[in-house]
């Protein structure tokens, strides 16, 4: 009697068992998304408009959250996305109107440091190490997608890593050298960056204020100078890398016609002419020559 019971108990947890394999077969993985927003701003700004300032372009978050989140389901196929992870500071952790709007978009988590008096972020580090380690230690995510460069990072990555979780690190492309630090590019498991083509509809370039009445003051050397690597990089866009790289060779001067198409848009874009104005479109010609030369 009692072997039969055995028997009968050892049936059923064997039945049990092939059912929980069953189950845990048919459960998709998960993957998340942690972007530091600092490192977004600051690598596609210099990249598509020539400057790191948030105050001289605009930015897509939306679209750009979009884009991310379509490139993960690609690289993860077979896996679901748990969230994405927006980590930026402001003044006292008080949102902004702009990092409002990311909140509410969906699937998208915004998480807050503080900015100092220099406007630079405090504690965004240790939110996505506390975030990473503990989705990889309660195994909610098998696959972290992490886009930032800062070496603090790199116990985050090592955190995960530890309870299971493999780490790709996501990054956009420098100008020159860079832009991610050599540890964290060794700690994680796989690398991706994004070029220009891939953030260039993302971050538009803010046009300076219009000057348009009689006597107005002529734009700033800086104002005209970020218009200058604004028009660089359309053409990059536009004309391709291979078109402007056979400028190089003239460099500091422009062919005739090149140079007033030059001035001609720049004239547009700033509601002002350059005319009469030898130090400005200098200005100009430096802005368009470093961001043509950092690219190509």
């Amino acid at each position: 009697m009692n072997e039969a019971n055995d028997a009968n108990i050892i049936s059923r947890l064997e039945r049990t068992n092939e059912l929980l394999q069953r189950m845990l077969a048919k459960t998709p993985t998960m993957h998340a998304i942690f972007v530091d927003a600092g490192y977004v701003y600051a690598a596609a700004g210099r990249l598509v408009a020539g400057t790191e300032d948030r105050r001289a372009f605009d930015l897509d978050a939306e679209g750009l959250i979009e884009a991310f989140i379509d490139k993960a389901r690609t690289i993860f196929a077979d896996s679901r996305l748990l969230r994405v992870y927006w980590y930026d500071g402001a003044r006292r952790r008080i949102h902004t109107p702009e990092q409002q709007s990311i909140a509410e978009l969906p699937d998208v988590k915004v998480r807050l440091g503080n900015l100092n008096a220099n406007n630079q972020q405090k504690g965004v580090d240790s939110l996505i190490r506390t975030d990473l380690e503990s989705l990889a230690r309660h195994r909610v995510i098998s696959d972290a997608a992490l886009i930032g460069g800062d070496e603090d990072l790199v116990p985050a990555v090592e955190a995960a890593q530890g309870y299971g979780a493999r780490v790709h690190l996501w990054g956009i492309e420098a100008l020159e050298g860079r832009n991610q630090a050599e540890p964290l590019l060794w700690e994680a498991d796989s690398q991706r960056t994004f070029d220009l083509e891939f953030c260039k509809p993302y971050v538009t370039r803010r046009i300076p204020a219009v000057l348009e009445a009689d006597g107005a003051p002529p734009p700033s050397r800086d104002d005209v100078h970020f218009v200058g690597a604004q028009i660089a990089a359309t053409w990059l866009a536009e004309r391709g890398r291979e078109t402007l790289a056979k400028l190089l060779p003239g460099h500091p001067y422009l062919p005739g016609g090149v140079d007033q198409d030059l001035l001609v848009e720049a004239e547009r874009l700033l509601h002002h002419s350059l005319r009469g104005h030898p130090d400005l479109r200098k200005s100009l010609r430096d802005g368009f020559w470093e961001h043509v030369r950092a690219l190509c």
